[in-house]
């Protein structure tokens, strides 16, 4: 069974930063691909980043695109968003996901994951 445990959320204010861990439990990624989500208040859950684990290849929504970064540490097993530039619209709780074989065009999709953490909550204040 894996698991993914999310840390690294909080209070921020506007342009500051935070780092967002996802640690994985009970399986060596290889062929996954991971995702980052948000929801804010009030509004459906949304793509944020996702990473193809074997070459760490990256995908960003337009909203958090030159901001977020996200990456991975294999020795780890821990996926990392890297958030800059915050702002208030940026206040959510952030969700980690795993795709237990990469679905590649499909990586916004929520469907295609298998795993889900249990979030983390990021607020940005003004």
């Amino acid at each position: 069974q894996v698991q993914l445990v999310e840390s690294g959320g909080g209070l921020v204010q506007a342009g500051g930063s935070l780092r967002l861990s996802c640690a994985a439990s009970g399986r060596t990624f290889s062929r996954d691909g991971m995702g980052w989500f948000r929801q804010a208040p009030g509004k459906a859950r949304e793509f944020v980043a996702a990473l193809r684990w074997s070459d760490g290849i990256a995908n960003y929504a337009d909203s958090v695109k030159g901001r977020f970064t996200i990456s991975r540490d294999s020795a780890k097993n821990t996926v990392y968003l890297q958030m800059n530039s915050l702002k208030p619209e940026d206040t959510a709780v952030y969700y980690c996901a795993a795709d237990l074989i990469y679905s590649g065009n499909h990586y916004s999709t929520q469907e295609v994951y298998d795993y889900w953490g249990q979030g983390t909550q990021v607020t940005v204040s003004s």
